[in-house]
């Protein structure tokens, strides 16, 4: 424990990685109305007053629609949740690092960064993302289904 708080009540920065069977078109808010192809997606954000309670309202089915993501999981199957417990906000360097891999695409301009500067924190993968070198200090916090 890190000044006497447990990981879950830790803050942090997750990352979701999403799978969409087929393709579909989802009203994402205020933000607009997307085309979302079949494939894989990955979504970076963070929770500094705590993992736990953030990573909770995700895995949860009945939630009132506020972020981006709800948006999303309401169609797509989480297949992974990873966090790394930190007092830094690193979803900005994190949507840079992972959007420079091959084939990553961001679909949805303005998904998950509306209090910051980046284009998006939703990157698309045609084929399963190898997301290993990135966050040597993750959690595993819903470990791949072995896809």
């Amino acid at each position: 424990m890190q000044g006497g708080k447990t990981r879950a009540e830790q803050g942090g920065t997750y990352l979701l990685v999403l799978r969409m069977e087929r393709e579909e078109v989802i009203k994402v808010g205020r933000l607009g109305t997307f085309l979302f192809p079949p494939g894989y997606y990955v979504y970076m954000g963070s929770a500094l007053a705590g993992l736990g309670p953030r990573l909770h309202r995700h895995l949860s089915r009945r939630k009132k629609l506020h972020w981006h993501i709800d948006y999303l999981l309401e169609r797509a199957q989480l297949k992974e949740v990873r966090a790394e417990v930190s007092p830094e906000r690193l979803e900005c360097q994190w949507a840079e690092a992972i959007g420079k891999l091959a084939e990553a695409e961001f679909p949805a301009p303005g998904f998950g960064a509306s209090d910051c500067s980046c284009g998006a924190h939703l990157v698309y993968f045609r084929g399963q993302p190898r997301l290993q070198k990135f966050g040597s200090k993750w959690l595993d916090v819903f470990p791949s289904g072995g896809e």
